[in-house]
Formats: structure tokens, C-alpha cells, sequence
């Protein structure tokens, strides 16, 4: 699986400048609204030394990490939800994507216009959830007579009605789908109307350099995570060692990327294990709690469909001990069935029959 996260925010927050420094792929920045007006989209590969730890020991021919797709969606405005400016591109954009990671300005430069004409991140915080809130009741009203229409019939749309009733009174409310208090049988009558508010939210604080140590606030009761486009822009444009010293002398522990993939495997409940041979060392994705065929059948449905073990090792063992072989002779590797919950590191070798 690869998580997509849309980028979204005002114009001129620095949208466009953070998938930059995030993809290295080149987008359009510009000193006015809407300056591009396509979306731009980028796959790149999640961060993660252990890959690089597993390959040595292993030899292995090539190193496939897991990857994140970053999907920056051109700006909104007031009356986007009405299909207004880029609206329906927005609103487009953002239906493919599993988690927003909406970008609020910080900075302030006098050469950078904004829309509003002044910095106060509250405020374009509220502009893109009033908007998502329309667009969400927009989208119930428009089903709510088909699903009063086929209710008379089934007993399976009158639960999606009473279910899709219930947010939308949230919503009238000025609350998002995803903070209502939702059974999983409600969040699941609901799936197919693909609501916005329903997504993971992400917040990005884009400061200046010298904001690096500021506390910032909560927006909506979710903490901002501080990044610096301008500066991880132009540490995207060093070359890897140069990068990392200039990162360290401004006190930067990580990239962007990987504070920023971090906080959405946290935030959307993912993690990673390895496969590792000769021919390739790779990290697959799984969701937390995922069992040992769930996690073979991301590499395969007949893997998990053939199930019959696992040979692991958590990947702290796999290094210490040389790889598989290693681990072995101290014992470190061990069989595992059908019902054991795999943990984020660990080196799997299925066995599988079909």
C-alpha cells in the first residue's frame, strides 16, 4: 500500500515551495494566486536507514523503500466549495488522497502578497474548513433523496440514511465528519460518499528561519508540525553531506520528509517491515495491528492466501547478529502462524502454498 497525502492550503502559503523541497520535482511558485493551476504529483521514497543497514549485510542487488505520494493541489478560495476559482480542481484533488496535510503561513514577507492581506493562520485555517464543510453538505443533500428513495426498499440504505443525517447535522454545526462520535457501522454507511471532512488532518506550520525554536498553537486541538520550506528548499538543491551539515547547524535533526511521513504513519495508524535477500532489500507498508498473512498479502494475495508461517526477526537482531543465519544459530528467529501481530522492523520470510 502507498499512502497519497494532498497538499493543500490558501494561495501563496508556501504550498507549492514545500513539495518542492519534499519531491525535488520542480512546481511553480509565484508571487499570486493561483499560479498554477494543475495538479502537481510526486512519489518519493520514505525515509528510512535500517534499509540501507539490511542491504549491507545481505548484499543485496537493489534497495526498494517504501514509497509516499505527495499530491499539491492548486489553491483554494472563498466559494471553492461552490466551484468557484479552482474549486472543483481543489475539491477534486483532495477525494483521491488518504490524509490532508493543509499548510498554514507563519512567515512573514512583505514581497509575498497574501489573499487576506494579513498573517493569521486561524483564520485560512477556518477559510479551507468552512469550505470542506460546504462541499461535505453539498454532497449529502444531493444524496439524501436518493437514499430516502431506495430506504423505502432496503433496510441497508435506511441505516446510510439515518447515518448520513446524523453528519450532516454535524456538519450544520460546524463540526467535521471525522469528529463526530461515529459507530463503525455509521463510518462504514457513509464510505462511499467519499466526505472530505472525514479525512486525517495534518497541520504544517510554514515559518521563517528564525521561528524554529517558537511554541507555536494548536489549530482545531491538533499540534503544527514546523517546517521551513524556503530553507528545505534550498537544502534540496546541496548535495546529501552538505545538506545534512546545514541541517545540523541550524539544530535540524531530520528532513522534512521524514518528520513529515513520520507524522502521517502516526497519524493514519501504518507501519513498515523488510523482506531482505540477495536479489533486493525492500519495506512494505501495513497498518498497525496487521497479522502475518495480512502483511504476506500486501506483497501478494497468494501469499496470504497460501499462508502457512513466517520465519522473523525484528530488525535490531537482523543487524546485530549478521542477517538470517545469525540470527538463527543465537536463536533470534522465530517461526510464527496465522495469528501473529507483526511489529514495525521486523524481517519476514513467508512460507506459503497454493
Amino acid at each position: 500500500m502507498s499512502l497519497s497525502i494532498g497538499i493543500v492550503g490558501l494561495p501563496n502559503v508556501g504550498k507549492s515551495t514545500l513539495f518542492t523541497a519534499l519531491t525535488k520535482k520542480g512546481g511553480l511558485a509565484a508571487n499570486y494566486a493561483f499560479a498554477f493551476t494543475e495538479t502537481n504529483v510526486a512519489a518519493v521514497p520514505v525515509p528510512d536507514e535500517r534499509l540501507d543497514a539490511l542491504a549491507e549485510i545481505d548484499n543485496a542487488a537493489k534497495i526498494i523503500p517504501a514509497t509516499v505520494e505527495f499530491v499539491d493541489i492548486p489553491g483554494l478560495a472563498a466559494g471553492s466549495s461552490r466551484g468557484e476559482g479552482l474549486g472543483n480542481k481543489f475539491l477534486a484533488g483532495i477525494r483521491e488522497t488518504d490524509a490532508i496535510c493543509e499548510v498554514v503561513r507563519f512567515f512573514d514577507n512583505p514581497e509575498v502578497m497574501h489573499v487576506s492581506d494579513k498573517i493569521d493562520p486561524k483564520s485560512d485555517a477556518e477559510a479551507i474548513k468552512l469550505e470542506l464543510i460546504l462541499a461535505d453538505i453539498a454532497t449529502i443533500e444531493k444524496a439524501i433523496p436518493r437514499l430516502e428513495k431506495d430506504a423505502k426498499k432496503d433496510k441497508v440504505y435506511a441505516n446510510k440514511l439515518e447515518a448520513a443525517k446524523k453528519v450532516l447535522t454535524g456538519l450544520y454545526e460546524d463540526q467535521r465528519a471525522r469528529s463526530l462520535e461515529l459507530s463503525d457501522e455509521e463510518k462504514a454507511a457513509i464510505y462511499d460518499l467519499h466526505l472530505l471532512t472525514m479525512k486525517p488532518m495534518l497541520y504544517v506550520a510554514n515559518i521563517d528561519e528564525n521561528q524554529l525554536e517558537d511554541k507555536l498553537p494548536a489549530i482545531e486541538g491538533l499540534p503544527l508540525i514546523p517546517i521551513c520550506a524556503r530553507v528545505e528548499a534550498e537544502l534540496g538543491e546541496l548535495d546529501p553531506e552538505e545538506a545534512v551539515e546545514y541541517r545540523e547547524s541550524m539544530g535540524l535533526t531530520e528532513s522534512s520528509l521524514a518528520l513529515l511521513v513520520r507524522e502521517a504513519y502516526q497519524l493514519l495508524g501504518l507501519h513498515s517491515y523488510f523482506t531482505s535477500g540477495e536479489t533486493e532489500t525492500r519495506a512494505w507498508t501495513i497498518p498497525l495491528g496487521a497479522k502475518a498473512p495480512q502483511a504476506a498479502g500486501v506483497i501478494h494475495s497468494d501469499f496470504e492466501r497460501g499462508f502457512i508461517k513466517a520465519e522473523t526477526a525484528s530488525c535490531e537482531d537482523y543487524i546485530a547478529y549478521k542477517g538470517e543465519a545469525g540470527c538463527k544459530a543465537a536463536g533470534k528467529l522465530r517461526l510464527e502462524g496465522k495469528e501473529y501481530v507483526v511489529h514495525d522492523g521486523d524481517v519476514m520470510h513467508f512460507k506459503f502454498n497454493v
